[in-house]
């Protein structure tokens, strides 16, 4: 499934496409979108493919189409501080962005059948956390994964303001996948081949809306134990947050407020990283006939404006390579340098920064 938009040649360069073809729709998406590599969670080997609106699978590790992840975020309709169930977590992609829309005081958990991929979707977002740019400009609701088959869910677990289930429902557990949901709350699955919201506009009632044709894998059906009984999976604990961790994310944002605050004062904006150009391809304009014997075959002419344009491309050409040459110089980590210059003890500067090692 996929193929709606143009490859991409790095992330951004997919954000703009799945931008143009509407796929992304809203800012706050974008950015999720923007802030996490989709490449970073592709096998060593294997990132070619990552900007390419395609999906992708390695033994057990999926990822869906970038325009299907488009689709989901924006018909969850996310704010911050609301609880999230992802139903085949797989390797924590979606989980990831939708953290950084749901903030620190929102709920974000997992449900993934494969262990391993458990193990890759943790190992993800650990390195995401430690090294990514993008983790110091965002409040993030760090994912909670747990293994099991998201139909063997326990009965008394609690409900969720969004669902996302990521293989095709049958219609049969429909009205299980329901129950998991919140009135007021927004579902999204796919079932008969479309992706689908659902929502829980009371306590029997709902309101469906198809969004587009999909094709996904249906649902592994769960296997009975040797009592001929289903295992039930427990879902992780909607634990409040200590005091502690409330200090350091309040922390962090009156110092984020404040490099914002101070920036602003002296009128210094940040600016973006620069996107790599695409190459410029000469076209020559067929503008004179000859004939071959009784055939008449088109000759191109080269003009003035031709020899112009190809001495324009080379130029720039010559210009993107010596930039390419030049060292890159890292972009400041503002929020990390205020914090490191505090005058506080050692240990205290590492729990603040998340221990990043940059």
């Amino acid at each position: 499934m996929g193929g709606a938009v143009s490859a991409g040649e790095d992330n951004d360069d997919l954000i703009d496409n799945l931008k143009e073809a509407q796929y992304i729709r809203t800012e706050s998406v974008e950015q999720a979108f923007r802030a996490i590599d989709r490449g970073d969670y592709y096998l060593e080997g294997y990132r070619d493919n990552a900007y390419k609106d395609l999906a992708w699978k390695h033994g057990n590790i999926h990822l869906s189409a970038p325009c299907i992840y488009s689709e989901v975020m924006e018909a969850l309709k996310l704010q911050p501080g609301l609880s999230f169930l992802n139903l085949g977590s797989g390797t924590g992609y979606l989980s990831t962005m939708v953290g950084l829309i749901l903030g620190p005081f929102g709920i974000n958990h997992g449900i993934e059948l494969h262990s391993d991929v458990v193990e890759y979707a943790k190992e993800k977002l650990e390195s995401f956390i430690k090294y990514s740019d993008s983790f110091d400009k965002f409040e993030f609701c760090e994912p909670a994964f747990v293994v099991g088959n998201c139909l063997e869910i326990a009965s008394d677990s609690h409900q969720y303001d969004r669902i996302y289930c990521g293989a095709g429902v049958q219609k049969d557990h429909e009205n299980y996948m329901k129950i998991l949901l919140k009135v007021g709350g927004i579902l999204v699955m796919p079932i008969e081949d479309q992706l689908t919201q659902i929502l829980r506009t009371g306590q029997n009632t709902w309101e469906s809306k198809n969004i587009l044709a999909v094709s996904f894998a249906p649902l592994v059906q769960p296997n009975r134990n040797d009592n001929g009984k289903h295992d039930t999976v427990g879902l992780p604990p909607c634990a409040v947050r200590n005091l502690q961790d409330l200090a350091r994310i309040y922390i962090r944002r009156t110092l984020r407020n404040f490099i914002n605050e101070e920036m602003k004062a002296k009128g210094i904006t940040q600016k973006a990283p620069p996107k790599r150009k695409r190459r410029r391809c000469r076209r020559r304009r067929i503008n004179t006939y000859v004939f071959v014997g009784n055939q008449l075959i088109p000759q191109p002419l080269d003009s003035e404006e031709d020899e112009r344009m190809e001495d324009d491309n080379k130029e720039e050409e010559d210009k993107d390579h010596s930039e390419a040459l030049k060292p890159e110089e890292p972009p400041r980590n503002l929020l990390r340098e205020k914090i490191m210059s505090l005058p506080l003890p050692e240990s205290l500067k590492a729990y603040l920064t998340y221990y990043r090692e940059k």
